[in-house]
């Protein structure tokens, strides 16, 4: 299930503090945007629905957790994205990635060592 802008915001919140109530998700948003709380209070619901979080009903006040790690979401949206924008062409999303935002000298380095890590695996692959 992929989520909408709105409920990755709310999702990078469960994601920070683990769980949270509505009035928390509600507080922490507001801070970044003017948001209603029955506005966060539906799309929790609706996430629910999506099976995007959980909710734990044992308290008076429901809390809400992800219902996958962020790194999960991360791999289905970037997977997503990389199918339907660039026709599976790894290649082409690092080209628009590196042409649309300056890396760092750090990050090249990270980037190097993720491509010699991703060769050595496809190497002892082949060899299986």
């Amino acid at each position: 299930m992929k989520p909408t802008a709105a409920e990755l915001d709310i999702l990078s919140i469960l994601w920070e503090h683990g769980q949270a109530t509505v009035k928390e998700v509600h507080e922490t948003l507001n801070k970044q945007k003017p948001t209603m709380y029955t506005t966060v209070l539906k799309h929790l619901q609706i996430m629910q629905e999506k099976g995007l979080v959980r909710r734990d009903e044992q308290n008076k006040a429901h809390i809400y957790r992800a219902a996958a790690a962020k790194s999960e979401t991360q791999k289905n949206l970037v997977s997503d994205m990389l199918e339907r924008v660039f026709r599976g062409s790894a290649a082409q999303l690092v080209q628009h990635v590196l042409e649309s935002k300056s890396a760092s000298p750090e990050e090249l380095k990270e980037i190097r060592k993720m491509i010699r890590q991703a060769e050595k695996e496809k190497a002892a692959g082949d060899k299986r």
